[in-house]
């Protein structure tokens, strides 16, 4: 025959319980209550990469990338620099620009790249203009980048000028960009030439971002 278990005891065990339930709600309201009282705030970046891009023109109107020396825009002299003959001098204007694209200002590093040929006897000036165009009233006018009497393809040191941002004003098709070129002459002088001597030069303007 079982036992009856006193009652005190049984009493003393549904305490137990109840005490453990209790605890359990309590356990359960607690975090109820600092759930309710958390907050949160987030924020989101979006990054993304500028754009940055050099044209040069050689009639101060067209703009297009000449990037490799083979790909090398041809200069436009104003006299035909293939029948040199001492002391000849032709000029020859050139352009360069930020794209509208480009979301940065410039500083455009100028060196003399290559010589083919004989050009031993031909030496240079290039000068910043500032309007497109170069004959022999340039002369004088202009910034010096590169001296007069400096041999083609002899090494520049630091020459160097800014290139702005082009700004674009409006949307749509209403929008209107304004570029900021930096127009130059070359100024090729002959002196004691060979007859039958021929060769190219080759400059390199290289932009980097002012960022």
């Amino acid at each position: 025959m079982p036992q009856t278990m006193p009652e005190n005891v049984q009493l003393k065990r549904r305490r137990v319980r109840a005490v453990l339930a209790g605890g359990l709600v309590l356990g359960v309201g607690a975090a109820v209550t600092l759930a309710a009282w958390n907050d949160s705030e987030f924020a989101i970046g979006n990054f993304a990469a500028g754009q940055f891009n050099l044209e040069g023109s050689a009639d101060g109107t067209v703009f297009s990338e000449h990037e490799t020396p083979d790909g090398a825009a041809t200069l436009g002299f104003e006299v035909n620099p293939d029948n040199l003959a001492p002391e000849d001098v032709v000029y020859a204007p050139f352009a360069v620009r930020l794209d509208e694209d480009t979301t940065y200002g410039a500083n455009v590093v100028v060196s003399a790249t290559e010589v083919d040929g004989d050009l031993t006897d031909v030496t240079y000036e290039l000068l910043q203009t500032t309007t497109f165009g170069c004959d022999d009233t340039t002369t004088g006018t202009g910034l010096a980048l590169v001296a007069a009497g400096t041999s083609l393809g002899a090494e520049l040191g630091e020459v160097s000028f800014n290139l702005a941002q082009p700004t674009t004003t409006g949307t749509g098709p209403n929008a209107v960009t304004t570029f900021a070129p930096v127009y130059l002459c070359f100024v090729v002088t002959a002196g004691d030439i060979t007859q039958g001597a021929a060769g190219t030069a080759t400059w390199e303007f290289a932009a980097e971002s002012l960022s």
